[in-house]
């Protein structure tokens, strides 16, 4: 038995593509975006202090607006620059930067009231910039003035850093990729080294080295370890019933098979009737050696399908006998396993009650995490001093007495295969026998 270690890699490898081919490309967008939108911020702030310096330089005369020959601003002197300030009257420039001597830009006019600062993104001749105006009311004691002042930046001044940027981005991404990389494949194989373990103990129980899983495993394998090893326990508990089984089939046909042998004539009464003796001890050891598949335990197996069909064929069975059968069960009680099995122990239980009933039997089914399954009968109930030794290997299973007994070597080791415990008590409510049998379902979800 191998562990599909195959799907895991692949998970593992899709968990790594979608990390260095998707994550990271989205992070690095998102960041690249978030530092563009910082760096216009950050301009938007620039041009406005700017643009407040180149106010508060102004002098504003009876001969208009005079300009000092060096603003304070040095971005605003050089020639160079990707800074520019110009002031307005109206549509006509009257002054602008050295910064913008050689600039052929004509700004955008937008209508704003005074004291109105606008920023935004225009283009001319396929150029970007971004650009702040705010109109202003200059006056002195004779006369006011409007006037709008603009301040723009080109906007391959924030490309040009936003480059340099994404570069750095870039080579931190790349080492950031490799270190995910490195950390995720250490993760992978740590998280795997406990499949491997689990894989080695399951290969060293097929060659026989061991008998059960016995390593400490993470939560995540916890319930696959015990199922495992209840398997492998109920493997070997059917080996059991198989070699059992047959050493009573042959310690059962001893006795027929020597009145057989005494016998004068084969085919008279006492052989006849030994012979389908025989028959029947056959049948029903072979029946109790297959009964009880431990690889199908854990298939859910509805309750209320089985108790129908068995009720009804008892009620044919015992039709003389009138008796009133009250089920209490629903359509989402289910069993931890086979169907036959199922049959097998309500069949026997249901029939033994039937039996030993004089008009009732009553069947309740309870589950929450455990599975409670009592049978009531109004019989003569089972003797307390008897009820260990009806469940004990070794009980005669070839008398058929009209009580309780037959086939309860059978409900025994079913209910020990999966688990569970069958209790015999008074019944509460008919004064018979209950027959409980529990198993415990908590640990297997």
């Amino acid at each position: 038995m191998v562990i599909p270690q195959i799907s895991l890699k692949i998970r593992q490898g899709f968990i790594l593509v979608f990390v260095l081919l998707v994550a990271l490309p989205i992070l690095f967008y998102s960041i690249g975006k978030a530092y563009y939108a910082s760096l216009v911020d950050a301009t938007e702030k620039t041009l406005e202090a700017q643009l407040y310096s180149l106010i508060s330089e102004v002098d504003f005369t009876e001969h208009g607006i005079i300009m000092p020959s060096t603003i304070l601003a040095p971005e605003l002197n050089r020639l160079n620059s990707d800074t520019y300030a110009m002031i307005y009257r109206d549509d006509d420039p009257i002054w602008n930067s050295e910064s913008a001597v050689n600039l052929n830009y004509v700004p955008q006019q937008i209508e704003a009231k005074a004291g109105a600062a606008d920023f935004r993104r225009v283009e001319y001749n396929n150029t970007a910039y971004w650009q702040l105006s705010l109109t202003v009311i200059l006056n002195n004691i004779d006369q006011s003035e409007q006037a709008r002042f603009i301040l723009v930046k080109r906007n391959d001044a924030l490309l040009r850093l936003m480059d340099g940027f994404k570069q750095t981005l870039v080579d931190w991404m790349f080492i950031m990729g490799i270190a995910i990389a490195g950390l995720m494949a250490i993760g992978f194989i740590w998280s795997a080294r406990p499949l491997q373990r689990l894989d080695k103990e399951i290969k060293a129980i097929e060659s026989g080295d061991i008998q059960e899983i016995k390593g400490l495993y993470p939560v995540e394998l916890q319930t696959i370890k015990a199922d495992l090893n209840l398997l492998l326990e109920s493997q070997q508990r059917q080996k059991e019933r198989y070699r059992a089984s047959l050493s009573d089939l042959a310690h059962a046909l001893k006795t027929p098979l020597a009145v057989l042998k005494s016998s004068p004539l084969a085919n008279d009464a006492d052989a006849q009737e030994q012979l389908d003796r025989i028959n029947v001890m056959i049948e029903h050891q072979l029946k109790r050696a297959a009964t009880g598949a431990s690889d199908t335990w854990k298939k859910q197996t509805p309750i209320k399908p089985v108790l129908d069909s068995i009720l009804s064929a008892m009620a044919k069975v015992y039709r003389d006998k009138d008796i009133i059968f009250t089920c209490t069960v629903t359509e989402k009680d289910y069993f931890l396993g086979d169907q036959t099995d199922l049959m097998e122990l309500l069949g026997n239980l249901i029939d033994n009650a039937c039996k030993a009933c004089r008009s009732q039997v009553e069947i309740q089914v309870i589950q929450s995490k455990t599975l409670c399954i009592g049978i009531s009968d109004d019989g003569p109930g089972v003797p307390e001093d008897k009820r260990e030794s009806l469940l004990t290997r070794g009980t005669r299973l070839d008398t058929y007495e009209s009580g309780h007994g037959v086939g309860m070597a059978i409900v025994s080791d079913l209910v020990k295969s999966y688990n569970g415990t069958l209790t015999i008590t008074d019944a509460d409510n008919l004064a018979g026998a209950q027959f409980i049998l529990e198993f415990n379902y908590n640990d297997k979800k």
